[in-house]
């Protein structure tokens, strides 16, 4: 396994992961998955998944609360006051009062609207970063699936290699016990025997934890016995830079939510400048006021102007910190361009050297089974030596193994690009 897989690998077992409380375990032993099904488990039990489903419905409720400004105040109000009007306290008399008590802001130069527009901007926010978190999600999930793969063709190959080696230690015995092939044969065979099973050893436990990695980015750390689909780590699929950054500046979900972000922040600039500007609320009211029972009736209805003459600065800070956020905003979503930017090319870079090293590892492959086939024979033939045939198994598993590297990579990349575009479903 090679030093970038290792490192994604390592990644996806560090991220702590647990099934939320009451969820299934869908996966039976000897079932068959793919990829997508595979994505779907992994979006339905990751708890970021949730947490980010959440937000958004803490977006809505703010939007609500930024709604109800729109609806008229009822209040019920009511107070019991004792009164002395001379020093001597010989003058006291009771004040009760109980009223209902309707008030409504009747202008306030969009005020209003533009905190509702503010909630709005960021529950899109709010969404937009959601599928920013679906998006991590379904690329670990690609991640560890086909570096799962990979683990199961190298634990392939070490097999078989031992079994190759387990057949020339038997020819090797046999032609010493007759005569033919001395006995360093035999002890080199082995020797090549012990080496062949310490790499099937290695491949066996990069399988298991390659399969712990798989399970805990599906959410799933219990599943066992299932079977991959290989077949995806044959397909391709072309991409060019020009359209791989259109869709990226068009797709990405992170872009899309730092951009609601800013035109929340306008917003805000605009909200913080009406702090200047005055508002007028409606009042009526309609209850029962005296010093004793039965108190006498009464109503009220009248109107407020408020006139802001000075608070502190308070406003033109507000304006200050609002147009400060808005300016860290673009800076930010200018940083992400280019980070994007960065990202798409070294993926089609990676992208591109993989599909090279791919097609390089499949002629190897082909030569290593071809010089194999020849050194085999060639000692099944009492010509050739034990030195030929372990160079050309050795040779031979190092191409196959190198070879399946190359299709894990050149998936894993393709799932880089996808991720960098924005388009990982």
């Amino acid at each position: 396994m090679n030093k970038h897989l290792k490192f994604i690998l390592a990644a996806l077992l560090l991220v702590p992961f647990s099934v939320p409380a009451g969820a299934e375990m869908p996966v039976r032993p000897g079932e068959r998955l793919d990829l997508q099904r595979c994505v779907q488990m992994a979006l339905r039990n990751h708890p970021a998944v949730q947490a980010a489903r959440d937000t958004i419905r803490i977006g809505e409720s703010r939007v609500g609360q930024a709604k109800a400004s729109y609806y008229p105040e009822v209040n019920w109000q009511t107070d019991y006051t004792r009164f002395n009007r001379s020093r001597a306290g010989r003058d006291t008399f009771d004040d009760y009062n109980s009223s209902v008590v309707l008030s409504q802001t009747l202008l306030d130069f969009g005020k209003r609207r533009s905190s509702l527009n503010i909630e709005k901007l960021s529950t899109d926010a709010f969404r937009q970063d959601l599928h920013d978190t679906e998006a991590e999600i379904v690329f670990g999930v690609k991640s560890a699936y086909f570096i799962t793969l990979l683990a199961e063709k190298s634990q392939q190959v070490a097999v078989e290699t031992v079994g190759r080696f387990q057949h020339h230690l038997i020819q090797a015995k046999g032609f010493f016990e007759v005569g033919i092939k001395p006995k360093f044969d035999v002890t080199k065979a082995e020797v090549d025997l012990s080496n062949a099973v310490l790499n099937r050893i290695r491949a066996e436990n990069d399988l298991r934890i390659a399969r712990v990695g798989l399970n805990n980015a599906m959410g799933l750390p219990g599943a066992s016995g299932y079977v991959l689909d290989d077949s995806l780590l044959f397909q391709d699929n072309p991409a060019d830079l020009p359209d791989a950054l259109e869709r990226a500046f068009h797709n990405r979900p992170d872009l899309q939510s730092i951009r609601k972000k800013l035109e929340a922040a306008e917003e805000s600039v605009e909200l913080a400048r009406k702090g200047y500007y005055p508002h007028v609320t409606g009042s009526a009211g309609y209850g029962f006021s005296g010093e004793d029972f039965p108190l006498q009736e009464g109503w009220n209805v009248g109107a407020f102007l408020n006139v802001p003459l000075f608070s502190g600065f308070e406003t033109r800070y507000a304006v200050e910190g609002a147009r400060a956020t808005l300016e860290m905003l673009r800076a930010n979503e200018s940083s992400l361009r280019q980070s994007i930017r960065l990202e798409v090319e070294q993926a089609l870079s990676n992208l591109r050297e993989a599909r090279e090293r791919r097609e390089a590892t499949l002629v190897a492959v082909r030569q290593a089974e071809e010089n194999a086939e020849l050194a085999e024979g060639r000692y099944d033939a009492g010509v050739g030596n034990p030195i030929e045939v372990t160079d050309a198994l050795v040779s031979l598993s190092n191409a196959r193994t190198a070879y399946a590297s190359a299709l894990a990579d050149c998936r894993i990349a393709q799932a880089e690009l996808e991720r960098a575009v924005g388009e990982t479903f």
